[in-house]
């Protein structure tokens, strides 16, 4: 991203600033009717876009070039058009009333352009599935078998795309990012700017600091909890990575390994209520369910994601022999409390939205507290200066959020209206056959692929389009457990390799391989696998059940996940033979997934050879220990 100066740069900032203070004044006091918002929502989003982020390597670094002008400028006037007369969409029939000439040309505009502010803001990867799935509504009468759909015309590929009222550019999908999505990045970037960073660095030292392996725990701590306001896998290793993962390695933590454990630790950021990242509140809106409710069923989840990561970190940092953090770099209690009552916006939030308050007008109500309640302290107060910046930085991030989500909407607008959406759901129901176990798998590795290279939120969008529909048709699991299902894996190909963009971003810090990075992150999350898997075969994790049912299984995710974690560490006081290893992740499976064997039996077979490996494992390495001395002496007679 550029770092514009002079005119530029304020402008920019302006036009940033400005963009989000509208936002945040509609979450306050009611939005516009949908065409208008969604029109005005990529009118200053899309622009801003050309003059932050430059089109190669080689383009100029701290100012836009003439041809980025030229985008910006272009990418304002199809939105404008229809904000100055949505009346024309609305009162058309789509496929019978042609688009005018202008339409046509501000429609390939646009389009155009949004696939290049994806290539530049965001990924290569999810601009060209984006343009292949344009391509297709060329081709698609020339294909042959499922993939066959009838001729269409060029008039209509653009009604398709630009003017057809709900779909689309200005869909549902653009809808949600200017409404919900684009609130909490105005809630997230306040939080941030407050100085609320600083209370979950010192809470982070305090809770874990003193441990076995302190530093990389206080990395998990931190980074889950920081992933939470940032909504970014990537940019929550950027910003906590470039202090964490430097001190993992003066600690004594292997270059890759320190980035993988801050890999994982951000990647679970956005599967931690109570503030998710972005495709949750997608996920809100899609399936008709109070956010309140699905920060709720994602709470089980979350914390044995996180044990798992725990888990190994423990063990590993017993392997390598890392001690816990120097005395002095330890917070006191004191040291957290002085930043304590950041804790009210988060209160403020949960409170407004379990009185069944919208998400938006209690991200709104949060985000005025965040200011009032950094007034109670002296050194967190926000003045004109940090207000400035908070509307500044959520104003680049909605930008690119923005063009991400408008990218899925192309994409499913697509699907939708050739059929081909029916052509993938077939392929992988015809694939599965009967097998629920398969089609979950089948739909697994789409959201890990399209994950690949995509961010988060489109790849869980056209994920939950293709596979949530199939799943539900066994009803085995309620839709919101299918979602978390979907969003997990969508979440979690961030850490998978070979295209994993947050171990990348860690590797880079921690000056590694990005692959080896990515083993690493890969097996620090393998609980979230198991988690995400879950949610098809035990929906109790998500409350769904009765206060048994929760307990139950609960534990015995817990057993299998602490199990394969202790098999792929391979290490408790000594290190544990491969057989050994192998049982336990065979185990542990085992315990989390083989679900035709009641949970409390599961649970009680996992904790005891927990208990098993780890106490026994102590007296053997103890007698082995023990034993070395007599050796000794032997060998020197």
């Amino acid at each position: 991203m550029r770092d514009l100066k002079g005119p530029i740069g304020i402008a920019v900032a302006v036009w940033l600033a400005a963009m989000a203070a509208l936002h945040f004044y509609f979450t306050g006091f009611g939005f516009p009717e949908p065409l208008k918002l969604a029109s005005l929502h990529l009118m200053f989003a899309v622009p801003p876009i050309f003059l932050l982020y430059p089109a190669f390597k080689t383009s100029p670094r701290h100012r836009p070039s003439i041809v980025d002008g030229i985008f910006a400028v272009a990418a304002f006037l199809p939105s404008l058009y229809i904000y100055l007369d949505p009346g024309r969409v609305y009162d058309r029939s789509a496929f019978i009333d042609p688009p005018t000439l202008l339409e046509t040309v501000l429609g390939t505009i646009l389009v155009v352009l949004i696939l290049e502010a994806v290539r530049r803001a965001l990924s290569i990867a999810l601009s060209i599935l984006t343009g292949l799935v344009i391509l297709y509504m060329f081709i698609c009468d020339l294909l042959p078998g499922v993939w066959y759909y009838r001729d269409l015309p060029y008039n209509q590929i653009i009604d398709v795309l630009y003017l057809m009222n709900g779909s689309g550019l200005y869909g549902q999908l653009t809808g949600i990012s200017a409404t919900i999505v684009a609130a909490f990045l105005v809630f997230g970037a306040f939080l941030q700017t407050s100085g609320m960073g600083r209370l979950f660095m010192h809470l982070g030292t305090f809770l874990a600091g003193r441990y076995k392996g302190g530093p990389a725990k206080v990395v998990v701590v931190e980074s889950g909890l920081f992933g939470m306001t940032s909504g970014s896998s990537v940019a929550n290793v950027v910003v906590t990575g470039s202090v964490t993962i430097p001190e993992m390695k003066r600690m004594g933590f292997p270059p890759a390994m320190a980035g993988g454990i801050e890999a994982a630790a951000s990647v679970g950021g956005l599967i931690m209520p109570p503030i998710m990242g972005a495709a949750a509140f997608v996920m809100a809106e899609m399936i008709s369910v109070p956010y309140v409710d699905i920060i709720s069923a994602a709470f089980i989840g979350a914390v044995l994601y996180y044990l798992g990561i725990f888990v190994a970190v423990h063990f590993q940092s017993k392997r390598l022999g890392i001690a816990s953090l120097p005395k002095h770099e330890i917070a006191t209690f004191r040291d957290v409390l002085v930043d304590v009552h950041f804790v009210i916006p988060i209160v403020v939030l949960l409170t407004l939205m379990t009185m069944h308050f919208s998400p938006y007008f209690s991200a709104f109500w949060a985000t005025v507290a965040v200011v009032v309640s950094a007034w109670l302290r002296t050194h967190t107060r926000m003045g004109p200066v940090k207000i400035w910046t908070a509307l500044v930085n959520a104003g680049r991030t909605i930008c690119v959020i923005a063009v991400a989500v408008t990218a899925a909407g192309i994409i499913t607008a697509a699907l939708t209206n050739t059929g081909l959406l029916l052509a993938f759901t077939g392929i992988i129901k015809g694939l599965a056959g009967d097998s629920l176990f398969l089609l979950v798998v089948l739909v697994a590795i789409s959201c890990l692929f399209l994950g690949m290279g995509v961010p988060t939120t489109p790849a869980y969008i056209i994920t939950a389009a293709i596979g949530a529909p199939i799943i539900a048709e066994h009803g085995v699991a309620p839709l919101l457990s299918i979602h978390l299902f979907v969003l997990y894996f969508a979440v979690l190909a961030d850490a998978t390799p070979p295209v994993a963009a947050a171990s990348y971003a860690a590797a880079a810090i921690a000056r590694a391989n990005p692959i080896m990075t990515g083993f690493h992150a890969f097996r620090m999350a393998v609980g979230g696998f198991i988690v995400g898997i879950s949610f098809i075969y035990e929906p109790a994790i998500t409350l769904d059940g009765s206060l048994y049912e929760i307990v139950t299984a609960t534990a015995a995710i817990a057993s299998g996940i602490v199990l394969i974690s202790l098999g792929y560490v391979g290490y408790t006081d000594g290190r544990l033979p491969f057989w050994l290893r192998g049982l336990l992740i065979v185990a542990g499976i085992g315990c989390a997934l083989l679900h035709e064997v009641p949970e409390l039996y599961r649970a009680l077979f996992g904790f005891a050879l927990v208990a098993t490996v780890i106490f026994g494992g102590r007296r053997y390495f103890a007698a082995m220990a023990e034993r070395e001395p007599t050796s000794e002496l032997r060998n020197e007679a």
